[in-house]
């Protein structure tokens, strides 16, 4: 079989320049990328936050009430032992994985209720784990969520 003049492959230039093009993208790109976990774990943190609040008004739906203070997030995993018992408490709970998730940080959310700022406040401290801060470290609250 014989192959055509114009049938030919790619040559070494031709695909040291697509490298070369593919390399100063990369370089271009990847930093930009890469330095933005922060921003990425504040919007993780949020979306959590909205998840848990949805959690809880189902629980509300079924109980009449939301967990206390002291029954905390974990009410939405197990029927509380303490306060008043969950009246119509869902078999499975409520959230998917059966589970209180952590916020990105590694750290439990603060929860309160009844809240200062509505019938309940859901809170992250950010990534110093702490009330307060600037950037990274700012606390992300439910009441403060759009």
């Amino acid at each position: 079989m014989r192959r055509k003049a114009d049938d030919r492959g790619f040559t070494l230039i031709e695909l040291m320049v697509v490298i070369v093009i593919l390399g100063i993208l990369a370089g271009l790109i990847i930093p930009r990328v890469m330095g933005r976990p922060d921003e990425a774990r504040i919007a993780k943190a949020k979306m959590q936050i909205e998840s848990l609040e949805t959690a809880l008004k189902l629980y509300k739906l079924d109980s009449g009430t939301y967990p206390t203070t002291e029954q905390g997030l974990q009410a939405l995993v197990e029927a509380p032992s303490v306060g008043q018992p969950a009246r119509n408490w869902r078999t499975g709970g409520y959230l998917e994985r059966s589970r209180v998730p952590k916020d990105p940080w590694g750290n439990d959310f603060i929860y309160l209720s009844p809240g200062a700022h509505g019938d309940f406040d859901l809170s992250s401290m950010g990534a110093d784990g702490e009330v307060g801060g600037e950037e990274k470290n700012r606390d992300i609250n439910s009441w403060e969520l759009e």
